[in-house]
């Protein structure tokens, strides 16, 4: 965050406001005495024209001629104070101009000096010379005049409290800002005159580093309101996040989506784990889809397992599966394949999900490989490959949590291999039977 003193109408009052007409002569004697009671705030004729002619090269541009001009005219033991003055004022004018704000800075300082300066062209300068400071990243200094100024002037305007605001951040005091701004804005809106957009993002900066996130969020809204931008949702967005307040989280984000404020993608990443959370996993599935489709979102193992997550909370295995082969062929591990093994087990293609098990196991990397024998073990049962599938359920027996499930799988493959057996010898004594019977028949037949 970088500000910077606007050099437009810095010196608005400054370039004009000392200079005061040639001194006339007097033929009355209390004519006479009343002008030497104002001696002092005049200037001679010959200052006044010199002056003058230092103005009009400064409209032609010649800064260089001006500045040889008054550096000539300037003789503090020639000149009166009032004099004085104006020439600086003029000098102090010019360096301005030049780019020169260092002398600039010099010649006002000289200027502010001077003991019979009257009072408001002191504050102007004294003013005028904060702002210099500020732009000359002099924050100390200006905020030492900022502070005189403000003695001088019992009714500052709105902009003084801003300018302090600023040099406030300048200077890290961050705390200080807070009621140096809102004073400002309420000075401002007493006065009829406009709150401005920058103003809000100062005492929002303020107000974050305070980490009161309750006032950023509501600085926000009147942002939004007043100068809807897309910074202004996302700083919105960061304020719920902190409040815990999700469901205004979502909505924010919802509605920079609704508007197409989002671009990158990591907005559209976001916004879809925002529509999971809230249990719209359909919406965020068909987002990232949409996304991935056009190649705002990469396809990458990350997202695609982003996709199949949203397809499987939204109960869509079968769209889920082409998500989650993309992101088994990509990972290196063998998470994505076992889940993927689960996905095939759901949707009864049990060749395919006995492949990816095994696959998953293969890989390795596994967080909870009985798990994956698990569901192994239960592909090939229902491919009636009992051993092999018993085998899968013995591995997963190894470990603890596992141990129960995986028992009781055998135990059902112990049960159904024994009625299976049962059921061959049944049929092998029915077929024995029958051909003793027929055997006999075919006896009594010969007989």
């Amino acid at each position: 965050m970088h500000i910077q003193t606007k050099r437009k109408g810095l010196f608005s009052l400054l370039a004009v406001c000392l200079l005061a007409g040639p001194v006339q002569a007097q033929d009355d004697e209390a004519q006479s005495q009343k002008q030497d009671t104002k001696q002092a705030q005049a200037v001679s004729k010959e200052v006044y024209d010199q002056i003058t002619k230092a103005q009009e090269l400064v409209d032609a541009k010649d800064y260089a001629g001006a500045l040889r001009l008054l550096n000539r005219l300037f003789d503090p033991d020639k000149l009166t104070e009032y004099e004085q003055a104006n020439v600086l004022n003029y000098i102090g004018f010019v360096y301005f101009n030049m780019d020169d704000p260092v002398n600039a800075i010099k010649t006002y300082d000289r200027l502010i000096a001077i003991p019979s300066l009257e009072p408001q062209m002191k504050k102007q300068v004294t003013y005028t010379l904060a702002q210099l400071n500020m732009m000359e990243e002099r924050y100390p200094r200006a905020l030492e005049l900022l502070n005189s100024y403000f003695r001088q002037e019992p009714n500052p305007p709105p902009d003084a409290y801003i300018l302090q605001a600023q040099t406030f951040y300048q200077l890290q005091r961050y705390p200080d800002m807070i009621p140096a701004i809102e004073t400002g804005m309420r000075i401002a809106q007493e006065r009829g005159k406009e709150v401005k957009e920058d103003w809000y993002v100062l005492l929002n900066f303020a107000y974050f580093q305070q980490e009161n996130y309750a006032k950023v969020r509501d600085i926000q809204k009147i942002l939004l309101a007043n100068w809807p931008k897309k910074r202004y949702w996302f700083s919105l967005a960061g304020a719920y996040t902190e409040l815990g307040e999700e469901q205004n989280l979502i909505a924010a984000y919802d509605a920079a989506f609704t508007q197409g404020m989002l671009e990158k993608e990591s907005e559209f990443v976001t916004m879809a784990q925002l529509y999971m959370q809230r249990e719209v996993p359909y919406k965020a599935a068909k987002l990232l889809e949409e996304k991935m489709g056009d190649g705002t979102v990469t396809k990458n193992e990350k997202n695609y397992r982003l996709l199949s997550q949203a397809w499987m909370l939204a109960m869509e295995d079968d769209k889920a599966i082409p998500a989650l082969t993309e992101a088994a062929q990509r990972a290196t591990d063998g998470e994505l394949d076992v889940r993927l093994a689960n996905s095939y087990l759901n949707l009864g293609e049990y060749e395919k999900c006995a492949d990816s098990a095994q696959a998953g196991l293969r890989k390795g990397g596994l967080k909870n490989s009985d798990n994956a024998q698990i569901s192994l073990g239960m592909c090939l049962y229902n491919l009636q490959r009992y051993q092999d599938a018993k085998s899968a359920f013995q591995a997963a027996a190894r470990t603890e949590r596992s141990r129960r499930t995986a028992n009781q799988w055998i135990q059902v493959i112990d049960a159904e291999v024994e009625r299976n057996r049962q059921i061959r010898l049944a049929q092998e004594a029915a077929r024995k039977k029958a051909a003793e019977v027929e055997a006999r028949r075919a006896k009594l037949d010969r007989a």
